[in-house]
């Protein structure tokens, strides 16, 4: 059995890469957002991020369907890359809304399952 999860975890760089840019991209966004605050550029880096952000949780979806159908890895890939994108779908409505109230304790949700799926990659 611990062959089997070292074989997986190993096996999908790709996957592993796409958790990666997602990760990083949502920690940017944290970043752009506390240049909203402080500077008059920070708005438009934020909604250009945003859009980086939605492709990279885009481009985990399709990481996830590759290393899952050709690739014979777990479904359960899918199913959580799908989320992310269910996720970040949510924080884009709510941040063109301007709820912050749900948008920024969302953002850090958002960061720490990343940060645990890339843990587990």
């Amino acid at each position: 059995m611990a062959t089997q999860a070292t074989t997986a975890q190993h096996s999908f760089p790709f996957l592993r890469v796409a958790i990666t840019l997602q990760t990083l991209t949502i920690f940017l966004q944290a970043v752009s957002a506390g240049l909203l605050l402080t500077s008059s550029y920070g708005e438009t880096l934020h909604s250009v991020g945003a859009r980086v952000m939605y492709g990279a949780s885009m481009l985990y979806v399709l990481a996830a369907v590759l290393a899952w159908k050709p690739g014979g890895g777990p479904f359960r890939s899918v199913w959580q890359a799908s989320g992310f994108l269910v996720l970040a779908s949510v924080q884009v409505v709510l941040g063109i809304a301007h709820v912050p109230a749900v948008h920024l304790p969302l953002g850090v949700l958002m960061f720490g399952l990343s940060v645990l799926a890339l843990a587990r990659r």
